[in-house]
C-alpha cells in the first residue's frame, strides 16, 4: 500500500495496470464500499477505478474504503479530500487522475445489472464512440415504503430504455452512468460554477451533443440510492440557482423542456409562496395517494422553477 502526503492511497494493483477504462466514482458521507465488491468479479489491468471522498471527513468510513481497496484485485487509488468541492468539481478532479482514454462516471450508489457490466463497456470503447449513456434501473433498488414516490417518479420519467432517451440525447445524460472519451472531456469539462445538487451533468451533455454527439445504450445500473419525498423537495429547492444556470447557458433547448413550460405558466400566476407551500404540503402527506403526491411534487419543481425563468 502507498500512500503520499496528497491524501492519495494505491492500492498494490495499481502501479502496474495499462488500464482502456478509468471508472470514477466520487462519493460524500456515503460508503462505496457495495459497488467496490460488486465490480470485484470483473477484476483486469484493462480496467482501473479512481475514487474521490469528497471531504466526507468521516474516519470509519475512511477506514472501511482503505480496506476494501486493498483487498480489491481491480486496480485503485483513492483521492481523499479535505474539504468538500462539489458534483462538478469533484469530477472534474476524478478525471485528472484517470490514465485510461474511457472514462466511466459512476455514482457510487449504483450497482451493475449484469456480471459482465464493465466488459460490455469495454466492448463499446472498441468502436470509439465519444459519449454513451447507460441507462439506470430499480432492478435491485429497495423496496421501502417511505421511497415510494421517489421509486415511482423515477420508473416513469428516468428509467427509459436506449431507443427513448435518444429521442432526446443530451436530456438523459447523467453521471450515474457514463462514458466519456478522454479527448472529449479534454474539450469540455462539467462547469465548475454549478454548486449544490442538479443540472451539472445534463449541461454538459448539451455542450457536447452540439459537437461529438450522445450515443444511448442498454448497460443498466440499478440506483440504489434512493430518497424520501422530503430529500426529493430538499433537493429541487437546491437546484434553482443550477436550473437558472442551465436557461441562461441554454435558452432554446431548456425552452422545450415541460419542466420549463410549466414553470413560465406558474410564474404568471399571482401568490405563487402560498402555492409552493401548498404544493409542498400535499407532496409529503402520506396519506394521500401515491399518484397524486408525485404530480404534485413535480408541480412544486416547476413551482420553484418559476422564479428563474
Amino acid at each position: 500500500m502507498t500512500r503520499t502526503a496528497a491524501q492519495i492511497t494505491d492500492n498494490p494493483a495499481f502501479a502496474a495496470a495499462t488500464p482502456r477504462l478509468s471508472v470514477l466514482i466520487p462519493f460524500y458521507k456515503e460508503s462505496p464500499v457495495a459497488l467496490l465488491e460488486a465490480l470485484r468479479p470483473e477484476a483486469t489491468p484493462d480496467i482501473e477505478l479512481i475514487l474521490l471522498d469528497d471531504g466526507s471527513l468521516m474516519p470509519e468510513l475512511t477506514q472501511a474504503v482503505t480496506q476494501a481497496i486493498e483487498a480489491s484485485p481491480l486496480p485503485v487509488r483513492l483521492i481523499t479530500l479535505p474539504a468538500n468541492e462539489g458534483r462538478a468539481r469533484g469530477r472534474n478532479r476524478l478525471t485528472t487522475a484517470a490514465r485510461a482514454g474511457y472514462f466511466l462516471c459512476l455514482d457510487a450508489d449504483m450497482l451493475p445489472d449484469h456480471p459482465d457490466f464493465l466488459h460490455r463497456w469495454l466492448r463499446v470503447t472498441e468502436t470509439h464512440p465519444a459519449v454513451v449513456f447507460g441507462g439506470f434501473s430499480l432492478q435491485q433498488a429497495p423496496s421501502d415504503k417511505r421511497f415510494d414516490i421517489h421509486r415511482f417518479m423515477a420508473a416513469k420519467s428516468d428509467c427509459l430504455d436506449a431507443a427513448t432517451r435518444a429521442l432526446q440525447p443530451e436530456k438523459y445524460v447523467f453521471t450515474s452512468n457514463l462514458l466519456i472519451r478522454a479527448d472529449v472531456f479534454g474539450t469540455q469539462d462539467f462547469d465548475a460554477d454549478f454548486t449544490g445538487w442538479g443540472w451539472e451533468d445534463v449541461e454538459w451533455a448539451m455542450r457536447v451533443a452540439q459537437t461529438f454527439g450522445v450515443q444511448h445504450i442498454d448497460n443498466t445500473a440499478t440506483h440504489m440510492g434512493l430518497d424520501t419525498a422530503e430529500t426529493l423537495a430538499r433537493k429541487y429547492e437546491q437546484s434553482v440557482g443550477n436550473f437558472a444556470r442551465v436557461v441562461r447557458k441554454h435558452p432554446q433547448i431548456v425552452s422545450q423542456y415541460p419542466s420549463y413550460k410549466i414553470a413560465k405558466l406558474i410564474r404568471k400566476l399571482p401568490l405563487r409562496n402560498p402555492l409552493r407551500r401548498a404544493l409542498r404540503a400535499t407532496a409529503l402527506n402520506p396519506a394521500l395517494p401515491l399518484k397524486l403526491r408525485a404530480f404534485t411534487l413535480r408541480l412544486y419543481r416547476a413551482a420553484l422553477y418559476a422564479e428563474a425563468v
